[in-house]
């Protein structure tokens, strides 16, 4: 099966701290990648790489076999209008109501008349379940269904590849499984490839077709969610798991608390 995404041998760092390091992933066509670690571990960075955001110090971001940081400006603009994009916390405008909101990007990329975006934009208010709510601001909807819409947006152009930051942050259980559910149908209806960001092990592992975990800004484990739950990788079974003890320390690194102290020197 040929990728829509390739990343090769890739680094990137701000100035000498280095983010991350020797990077090796595929997204093949129509499937959903989840890619998972703890925070600060370079996951939203991935997804930045990807749509252009920032430039890579080495290797490379291919997306439909083209070099991402190598395009110009227009050439870019092109590439990211086959993108759809849900920010963390959905990032709705909200002085829009949630009808504008979804027919944003048809206004700005394309020519379409105004007869057309309204039915494209109820019905893809509608595959999310929220055609009645078109009139509301988003502050006079929950966050669960701010979320629904955000996806809405995300699909809007009926992009080949869509990537998700973060969707089940800050949602309750009832919408953390509505939206994940969804992630799914919509991916398998549009046929496209979903990138999927997140530390929600549950969530992403009942919907994900193949899962990276990251750690320091390296790839530690990959695989299916089903090999991922028998691993015996210590970074695996310490996230999946939740413990607290493992790889992953609590501390962050540096002196010890005596030498800070100096009881060090006195002993």
């Amino acid at each position: 099966m040929s990728n829509l995404v390739e990343i090769r041998d890739l680094q990137f760092a701000y100035g000498e701290r280095v983010i991350l390091s020797d990077l090796h992933m595929d997204f093949p066509r129509g499937k959903v990648i989840a890619v998972m670690g703890g925070s600060g571990c370079g996951k939203t960075t991935v997804l930045r790489l990807i749509g252009g955001q920032i430039r890579p110090r080495k290797g490379s971001v291919a997306v439909g076999g083209e070099i991402v940081h190598e395009l110009e400006t227009d050439a870019l603009y092109r590439l990211r209008r086959k993108m759809g994009m849900l920010f963390q916390f959905g990032a709705l405008f909200t002085d829009l109501n949630v009808f504008d909101n979804v027919a944003f990007p048809l206004r700005e990329h394309t020519d379409l008349p105004e007869e057309l975006i309204r039915d494209l934009v109820l019905l893809k208010l509608n595959a999310v379940g929220l055609r009645n709510a078109h009139k509301l601001k988003p502050s006079e909807i929950s966050g669960g269904m701010a979320r629904r819409v955000a996806v809405a947006r995300a699909i809007a152009l009926d992009p080949e590849l869509i990537m998700y930051d973060e969707p089940f942050a800050g949602l309750d259980p009832i919408s953390m499984g509505v939206t994940a559910n969804l992630i799914r149908k919509l991916n398998d209806a549009l046929g496209s490839t979903s990138i999927l960001v997140s530390h929600d092990v549950q969530e992403c592992f009942a919907i994900a077709d193949y899962v990276y975990f990251m750690s320091a800004g390296k790839i530690v484990a990959r695989g299916t969610p089903a090999e991922m739950r028998v691993s015996t990788d210590p970074y695996v079974m310490q996230f999946v798991n939740a413990a607290p003890d493992g790889p992953v320390p609590f501390d962050y690194p540096g002196k010890s608390l005596d030498d800070d102290l100096g009881l060090g020197a006195r002993a």
